[in-house]
This record gives C-alpha cells, sequence and structure tokens, in this order.
C-alpha cells in the first residue's frame, strides 16, 4: 500500500486514508478519487490538520498557488464537515 504525508500533520498514512487535493487552473479542490490531473498533496481527514493546513499557507506552498478568498472558503467549509482528531484515527 502506498503511503503519503499530510502536509499539515507529516504523518505518514496508506493513501487511502487521506484525502488528495489538486490545483487545477489555479483553483484547489478536492479528488476523491485520488485520478485527476495536477499538482497535489494530502491532508489528514480531520477538522484539526484542514485548518492547519489553510491557516499556516502550506497547502498554498506545497500547491506552488495562491488560493483566491472564495476557494480558501469553500475548503475551510468542507474541513469543518470532518470529524475531530481524536475521532476518526485509526491505529
Amino acid at each position: 500500500m502506498p503511503e503519503r504525508s499530510c502536509i499539515a500533520c507529516r504523518e505518514k498514512r496508506p493513501k487511502v486514508e487521506l484525502i488528495r487535493l489538486v490545483c487545477n487552473a489555479s483553483v484547489v479542490e478536492i479528488d476523491p478519487k485520488g485520478k485527476k490531473a495536477g499538482r497535489g498533496v494530502y491532508l489528514c481527514p480531520t477538522r484539526e490538520c484542514w485548518e492547519t493546513g489553510l491557516k499556516s499557507n502550506r497547502l498554498e506552498y506545497a500547491l506552488r498557488t495562491k488560493l483566491t478568498l472564495e476557494n480558501r472558503q469553500s475548503l475551510l467549509e468542507y474541513g469543518r464537515r470532518l470529524p475531530e482528531k481524536g475521532e476518526c484515527r485509526v491505529e
């Protein structure tokens, strides 16, 4: 099983346990199947990692792009629906 690192917490996990984000034409979107073309990064499916990735500009740095205000808000809204860190931990 291939492993990837979360850009927020730097934890290595199997690729299928992470959410891939991809940059296409200056728009960052969620790639649920992990097959879209473009530069991609991974985040844990937890609210804490999403907030860290978006607030500290790690996502912008990793994707080498600037997020628009609307794009940032839509990603934050998606992150708010995710569980807290302790709720989805797979051990």
